[in-house]
């Protein structure tokens, strides 16, 4: 591809992101007649929910996952309340995923929420200073660690960041959206996105193989 064609394409194209960031969410005892409802508000929102379940915590599960802030006054009150019905984990997905989220919740006080973020879902669902709502993740670290407490099954990989993720950009992305784009180019389709849609599915040098396929290949050879 010569410099001008992939200086053009590069201004037709958005900056590529890594849309993998996540974090837990959780709708709390209180409002768990709500979560059709709050779900369509986090969807609507741009995330994608990765992993749902429905369950029920035991004070004592309460007080793990809660162990940042034990010894606290409000500690026996949290756990109560936390384990006093079924609640609903979420794992959510989007670019920047912890900080929207929190952004999205407002203060943990739903009083003070209520007068500094009016807008804010625990404004809207939550009851007072114990009974908030909702929860999420304040940081990497601790969704990490709250997304394995809740869905033990689920493997989490490092998330790349930084050179890291440019890296991996440049090594595993760019190579084979170039080639598309120059495909694209030669065969001028009349709809290029869902051409060049496509053409990446296709092309897609990651695409599990069905072991059939992998012998005929091999008897090929």
């Amino acid at each position: 591809m010569n410099s001008d064609l992939e200086a053009e394409m590069q201004m037709l194209m958005p900056k590529p992101q890594i849309f993998v960031e996540r974090t837990l969410a959780l709708i709390k005892p209180d409002v768990i007649d709500k979560e059709e409802e709050i779900e369509d508000l986090i969807l609507r929102s741009g995330f994608l929910i990765v992993q749902k379940r429905k369950l029920q915590l035991s004070p004592e599960q309460c007080s793990n996952f809660y162990a940042d802030q034990y010894g606290k006054v409000f500690f026996p009150n949290l756990t109560a309340y936390m384990s006093s019905g079924p609640l609903v984990a979420m794992v959510l997905a989007r670019h920047c995923a912890i900080s929207y989220w929190k952004e999205l919740l407002g203060p943990s006080n739903t009083l003070r929420a209520r007068r500094t973020h009016p807008h804010s879902l625990r404004a809207i669902y939550g009851t007072d200073e114990l009974r908030n709502a909702l929860h999420g993740s304040l940081s990497i670290s601790s969704a990490e660690r709250e997304i394995r407490f809740m869905f033990p099954e689920v493997i989490l990989e490092p998330i790349p960041t930084g050179q890291r993720a440019k890296d991996y950009l440049n090594l595993y992305v760019k190579p084979t959206l170039l080639a598309g784009l120059t495909a694209l180019c030669k065969e001028k389709p009349a709809d290029p996105m869902t051409w060049l849609a496509d053409w990446l599915m296709e092309h897609n040098p990651n695409k599990p193989r069905l072991q059939h396929q992998i012998m005929e290949e091999g008897r090929e050879e």
